[in-house]
């Protein structure tokens, strides 16, 4: 008689209902980046000391690293949740208030240098705060979205139309690629918007986009 196959260990089974590893490193590394570009911003366009953003970021970030790292520190979902909208408020808040001191400060800048690389990096900053905003907001975030079995909630991927009947999930690079989409082309390329909340993001990310460029455009006519 063949013994009854055993049911998974306590380890695995944590495991198994553990988000991906290294899109959470994506992830996190592209938020701290957020923090890394608010450094280099020229003075006038920081409305908090450069080091503020990046220290926050660090703040809220090393609780979840280390409840992943370890299996003796434990965070609900409901923390997990709030220590993300946090972080999202703090790098939103830096952006936002990066473009209309660009706008404010514009006439401040009179070599083309200058504000073109503010212009890029507030650019890039924009990208990156959205593609982390559609990472943790689509479908309640990694870890519901993982409950779900990764089906289209907020966003929709071409590969999971038709049912996704392979279980494919989107990475934070799918998600980069979005936000590098409406930045750039105002529209979301590939990927459809199904929520209002995606659709309202998705808006604000293209009117912060159309802001900085018109900004740099604007002004190197009038240094030119």
């Amino acid at each position: 008689m063949k013994d009854a196959p055993r049911s998974p260990e306590p380890k695995q089974r944590m495991r198994a209902g553990t988000p991906d590893v290294a899109q959470f490193v994506l992830a996190t590394g592209g938020s701290l980046l957020i923090g890394a570009l608010y450094i280099i911003l020229p003075r006038q366009l920081q409305v908090v000391p450069y080091w503020v953003v990046l220290a926050l970021e660090v703040a809220m970030l090393v609780p979840i690293v280390i409840a992943l790292a370890s299996e003796r520190v434990a965070l609900s979902h409901r923390v997990r949740r709030g220590l993300a909208f946090a972080l999202l408020a703090v790098v939103t808040l830096a952006l936002v208030s990066s473009v209309i001191a660009l706008v404010s400060q514009l006439p401040s800048f009179n070599g083309g240098g200058q504000l073109l690389r503010a212009g890029v990096a507030i650019w890039v900053m924009n990208v990156l705060v959205f593609a982390v905003w559609y990472w943790e907001t689509d479908g309640g975030g990694p870890m519901m979205r993982l409950r779900h079995g990764h089906g289209a909630a907020d966003f929709q991927f071409p590969q999971q139309m038709g049912g996704d009947q392979g279980r494919w999930k989107p990475g934070f690079v799918d998600y980069l690629f979005l936000a590098f989409c409406s930045a750039t082309a105002l529209s979301p390329a590939d990927t459809m918007p199904l929520s209002r909340q995606a659709k309202l993001l998705m808006m604000a990310e293209a009117l912060i986009s159309v802001t900085v460029l018109v900004v740099l455009v604007g002004r190197s006519v009038n240094i030119i």
